[in-house]
């Protein structure tokens, strides 16, 4: 695919980093970073359970490996953690965030959350918000818990009202908007090199792209801008996209 002319390589996977096809995921990573033109090299969704050092001292190293991670957190709290089966605590996630922090100071982390799931107190809503504040995620995929058919969570008792599940769902994405127009602002005067993806739906003249760390920009250009690296000047940011000028 290279040969075709892509730039850019988004290794795709339910747990991604647990890939096991006779090599480790950090020294599959290490090779496609290896082949030449590949400018840039993502991966998701990783679990946190399977985030090794090898992994880490990779995306330092790799400069094509882009300086973002996507790692769902689901909750913080470790009781709704043990129920969800999700094989990791509030400790360990928060450990991995730390030794990846160590190494890429700027890496631009998301992350995925489910409020209301059965059996959620308030408290343990508190403990997941406090995870936004402490780790600060650039943004977050967030879901209202339903029940999905055949698994076990589906015949679980104790849940959550429906008012009291939305009301949380808002308090969170207000919580998260506010922190990614936080981080998102000390980029406004900044260039970044952006690759172009396409026109908007909504005005054909505005065309979209992301940078290396996955931020979403938008900006003035053409059919023959799609596919190529731009430098960009950020004019504006709100939380969830950048604006700019091609320069």
């Amino acid at each position: 695919i290279v040969a075709e002319g892509y730039k850019e390589i988004m290794l795709l996977g339910q747990n991604v980093n647990s890939y096991n096809g006779g090599l480790s995921f950090a020294e599959l990573v290490a090779k496609v970073s290896e082949i030449d033109g590949i400018e840039r090299i993502r991966f998701m969704s990783s679990h946190p359970k399977d985030i090794s050092s090898e992994l880490i001292d990779v995306m330092a190293e790799r400069k094509n490996v882009c300086n973002q991670l996507h790692l769902p957190v689901q909750s913080g709290s470790d009781r709704i953690l043990k129920v969800m089966n999700r094989h990791y605590n509030k400790e360990r996630y928060l450990s991995v965030v730390q030794k990846l922090r160590a190494v890429c100071p700027d890496i631009a982390l998301t992350s995925d959350i489910i409020v209301g799931f059965p059996g959620e107190s308030e408290e343990e809503f508190e403990e997941t918000l406090a995870i936004l504040r402490e780790v600060r995620f650039d943004s977050v995929y967030s879901f209202i818990y339903s029940p999905r058919k055949g698994t076990p969570a589906a015949s679980m008792e104790n849940a959550v009202a429906a008012d009291v599940q939305s009301a949380r769902f808002r308090r969170l994405l207000d919580l998260q908007a506010g922190i990614s127009s936080e981080k998102n602002q000390p980029l406004v005067g900044r260039t970044l090199r952006v690759l172009i993806d396409g026109a908007s739906k909504g005005d054909a003249a505005v065309y979209s792209g992301r940078t290396d760390s996955g931020k979403l920009v938008h900006m003035q250009a053409s059919e023959d801008d799609v596919g190529c690296f731009k430098t960009v000047r950020i004019d504006r940011a709100e939380a969830f996209a950048l604006y700019g000028t091609i320069v």
